[in-house]
């Protein structure tokens, strides 16, 4: 029997084996996997059963499928005389009248793949997270503006990420702003001095989760696009876990409160007046200093993998956007038109969907089908560059401003 094995499905049983020999518990592994604890139970008991082959599933299509014909059949009956009932009603009169017996769930996800039905984003509960037993089971990161040099009067922003098992700082340096791609080197450095890890933990920031409260957004759909943060983490196969609350992420914000009273001081003791020193002096001095003193590095287990080969970072950490090649075999981006010649690919490109990835340092590779096409760099010139960079550095303002009445 043929099956088909991803690097989640290895993931999965790496988790589950350390859940079996005690190493993990049965909640860690569910924040871990994203499933609940009653789904962990079960998949135990199937590796305990089958082994691997306990999480596989075979290559094969179901018996039990419906046709394309009757999908399109029953979007097009809702979208031209149903289409002011809800889906209980619509499903009755399926069977009342048409003779089309399905289940409620069935005809859902039959509207909602037709992009007809929006489903209400279920509210999540969040508990309060332990500590991990093995180094890169789960990294926490966050952002913190602070005035750490006082004479400076526009307060930085410091982004870091600490191991929640050992308490091991992996990276840590000082930013004009909170923007995405700042976050990406974090999470990128970690990756290359540490290796891939299991889930990372951060709050609820635009830039790792697309949002609605209610106000302006009520009647926005709640199912949102994954952000750039979110889909290279997928590509890495590292779970996003959200925290609810700043007390959720107690070991980073901790930390940030050490780093504001210990690090300013000694920033104020080696004379440092800038933060090109200051970062200099925090990954080459300080960190080194704090991990020898407050991380647990040597005792504990690390669960870190390499990453695997054929991965570029460059193109992962990178915001990637979809465009349709016109007929000239131009495509428009940031304000440009950009010409993309034949290559060994396809002589044209015309009409064809292809990948615009934008580097932080400008840099642009467009790829077709997950082939290198074409390269170029954005000019810092652009009005519409310098647009983006405004309203980027707007919303990265997430403090909040005192208001007296």
């Amino acid at each position: 029997m043929e099956y088909i094995i991803t690097m989640k499905d290895i993931k999965k049983y790496e988790i589950l084996r350390q859940l079996i020999d005690k190493q993990v518990k049965g909640y860690q592994a569910a924040s871990l996997l994203g499933y609940s604890q009653v789904h962990i139970s079960r998949l135990k008991q199937k590796v305990l059963k089958y082994g691997f082959k306990g999480l596989l599933r075979p290559k094969r299509e179901s018996p039990r499928k419906i046709p394309d014909s009757l999908k399109e059949y029953i979007a097009d009956l809702y979208k031209t005389t149903y289409y002011d009932f809800n889906i209980r009603h619509f499903n009755d009169k399926l069977e009342e009248i048409h003779s089309i017996r399905l289940s409620y769930e069935t005809v859902r996800q039959i509207l909602i793949a037709n992009h007809i039905h929006k489903p209400k984003k279920k509210k999540k509960v969040y508990r309060r997270r332990r500590r991990m037993p093995k180094a890169g089971m789960l990294i926490q990161m966050d952002s913190s503006q602070h005035k750490w040099l006082p004479f400076i009067e526009k307060p930085w922003w410091l982004t870091a990420t600490i191991d929640d098992a050992s308490n091991e700082v992996t990276f840590a340096k000082f930013y004009p702003t909170d923007g995405v791609f700042n976050n990406m080197e974090a999470i990128r450095k970690t990756i290359e001095k540490k290796g891939v890890f299991y889930a990372l933990y951060v709050d609820k920031a635009s830039h790792f989760k697309t949002t609605r409260y209610g106000g302006l957004h009520v009647n926005v759909s709640c199912e949102q696009e994954e952000t750039h943060i979110e889909r290279a983490l997928k590509e890495l196969n590292i779970n996003l876990i959200l925290a609810n609350s700043p007390q959720a992420k107690g070991r980073i914000e901790r930390l940030f409160g050490t780093f504001q009273d210990r690090l300013i001081k000694e920033l104020r003791l080696r004379g440092i007046r800038n933060y090109q020193e200051a970062n200099l002096f925090l990954q080459n001095e300080f960190l080194p200093s704090y991990n020898k003193k407050f991380a647990n590095i040597e005792s504990i287990e690390s669960a870190y993998k390499p990453l695997p080969w054929g991965v570029n970072l460059d193109l992962v950490f990178s915001k990637r956007f979809e465009r349709k090649v016109n007929f000239d075999n131009t495509i428009k981006f940031q304000g440009y038109t950009i010409q993309i010649p034949p290559s060994e690919v396809r002589l044209s490109f015309a009409k064809c969907v292809v990948d615009v990835h934008l580097l932080s340092d400008e840099r642009i590779f467009i790829l077709y089908k997950g082939k290198l096409i074409h390269s170029t760099k954005l000019s810092k010139k652009a009005k519409i560059y310098k647009l983006n960079k405004q309203i980027e550095g707007f919303l990265n303002q997430r403090e909040y401003q005192e208001v007296t009445v």
